[in-house]
């Protein structure tokens, strides 16, 4: 960018341009510039894998630390900046705050730019969803963690990986009253920061207690949770609702680095939406394979993930499971269910006509479960922004049931706390409008030394209360095995004997979490 373009640029009313400098990128990887750039509170690396983990996609993202966090508790809004609270409101709809204050920052669309050049990054937990359902606005549920219910940081510094192209874009972000000389500046110290060494304590992680599956304790307890699938089958016959997602929390001690427990799962469990979050006071990790929804240049897109069975132990047996979940009548009612009511959410913001199932019904595998999996998109009318995407679609069907809001209402009667992060969205609001979402599941939160995890099942007529919580144990397995692998020192060796115990425990059909 010359001066000239950026006079240009301020004159023509933006005041959030983009500039970018190109690195050949065939040294580093986004884990290996994350820890190098990157580490510190309030900054993120997302990464993203094809189903199944056979390959890496094109774009990864690394997010420098941000100097200004918006939160959201309740109707109460923070706004931070550099760690200093700088405004307080109050508002019965925090959503339209962040969508103004999302719009006030006026962006160009310059050509040669990757997919993503910064925005509002962060999560929208589960009960964001209070906002917009009147009936869900009053709930006395514990918060045992004590997450705000949205954390977006101001993502203005930023590194994109394109896989496709071997190339490295460094971006920054400049004001209409800063000068391109600040803006090259920052580049510099970027480019710089990347070719320092990478620490030896990431190198040789410390070894910490040993961490088996049946350290993790829940919060709900297996016998409760079995009870209340029972009572939701009740509120079923009695044609109260169709299906309830009912989730449990399980919780360890964990005292290794958050981003040995991401090194550990993105080898693990590579998956489309693979995320680390460092909030300061509580890092999130993440392996999920569900998209939330997405907005790509006025193409809306959900994908529900619904059925699920246990990987095999090799092609035979996957092959097997396959078939057995794609002749269960159970999991193809619940499916097809969910890809209704997909249709209906996004069919609430898109124009007529537009919506359709464009891949139906297929068998995607990840590193411990298999899922059916359907695609439904959309063209969203031209005033619809990202907030209007999430209001419409979250949470979704597969982290609540349906209908939804009553099945949001028994999961409010039923579940000891509020679920916070998990079935929430995790993600960005560029600054161009696009968003992108993924479902926070295979989800763990790090606060205090402890470690968090929730898993759900769908709970339909026919369920059976011993599956329905094997289930939410199939679900969690990821985690449990690379909190293992982290406590481990990221000893293969040493990690082995802990997945032969989780494995023999899968065989055996005994999951040891303590109630």
């Amino acid at each position: 960018m010359t001066p000239e373009d950026f006079a240009r640029l301020v004159a023509e009313g933006y005041n959030h341009i983009p500039v970018t400098r190109e690195l050949f990128a065939d040294l580093d990887t986004p884990l290996s510039c994350y820890i190098k750039v990157a580490t510190g509170s309030y900054s993120y690396l997302l990464e993203s894998a094809a189903q199944g983990g056979e390959k890496w996609s094109r774009y990864s993202v690394v997010g420098l630390p941000s100097s200004q966090i918006l939160k959201v508790s309740g109707q109460q809004i923070t706004m931070e900046v550099d760690g200093e609270v700088t405004e307080h409101t109050i508002t019965d709809d925090p959503l339209a705050y962040i969508e103004t204050f999302r719009q006030q920052f006026r962006y160009p669309e310059l050509p040669d730019l990757p997919i993503y050049t910064g925005g509002l990054v962060g999560y929208f937990g589960y009960d964001t969803v209070r906002f917009v359902e009147k009936k869900l606005r009053d709930t006395d549920l514990p918060d045992t963690i004590g997450c705000p219910d949205i954390l977006l940081m101001v993502s203005n510094d930023v590194i994109v990986f394109d896989s496709v192209e071997a190339k490295i874009h460094l971006i920054t972000h400049i004001s209409d009253e800063g000068t391109l000389e600040q803006a090259e500046r920052r580049l510099d110290e970027m480019q710089s920061a990347i070719a320092n060494p990478i620490p030896q304590s990431i190198r040789k992680p410390e070894v910490g207690p040993r961490i088996h599956e049946a350290d993790f304790v829940s919060s709900y307890g297996e016998q409760k949770f079995k009870d209340d699938v029972e009572r939701i089958k009740k509120y079923i016959i009695e044609g109260d609702v169709m299906q309830v997602v009912l989730s449990q929390r399980m919780s360890v001690t964990f005292e290794s680095d958050p981003l040995h427990l991401y090194r550990a799962l993105r080898r693990l469990n590579p998956s489309p939406y693979m995320y680390f979050m460092d909030l300061a006071d509580f890092q999130i990790v993440s392996s999920s394979p569900e998209i939330l929804a997405r907005l790509d240049s006025g193409e809306v897109t959900v994908r529900p993930l619904a059925g699920t069975r246990r990987r095999g132990r090799d092609e035979e047996e996957d092959l097997a499971m396959e078939a057995e979940l794609l002749a269960d009548p159970k999991e193809i009612a619940e499916h097809l269910m969910l890809i209704d009511l997909g249709r209906n959410d996004i069919g609430r913001v898109c124009d007529p006509g537009t919506v359709e199932v464009s891949e139906m019904m297929v068998v995607e595998r990840y590193a411990h479960v298999m899922h059916i999996a359907s695609n439904v998109c959309g063209r969203v009318r031209p005033e619809v922004t990202g907030i209007d995407l999430l209001r419409a679609t979250l949470p979704v069907g597969t982290l609540s049931g349906a209908p939804k809001v009553r099945a949001m209402e028994i999961i409010d009667e039923l579940e000891p706390e509020k679920r916070g992060v998990f079935g929430g969205a995790v993600g960005y609001l560029s600054w161009n409008g696009n968003m992108d979402t993924a479902i926070a599941i295979r989800t763990a939160v790090i606060k205090d030394k402890k470690l968090y995890i929730q898993a759900g099942a769908g709970v339909v007529a026919d369920s059976i209360p011993n599956l329905e919580w094997k289930e939410t144990m199939n679900k969690a397995r990821s985690i449990f095995t690379a909190a293992a692998m982290a406590e481990s020192g990221l000893d293969g060796s040493m990690t082995l004997e802990n997945r032969r115990e989780f494995n023999k425990d899968e065989a055996r059909g005994t999951l040891g979490v303590k109630s």
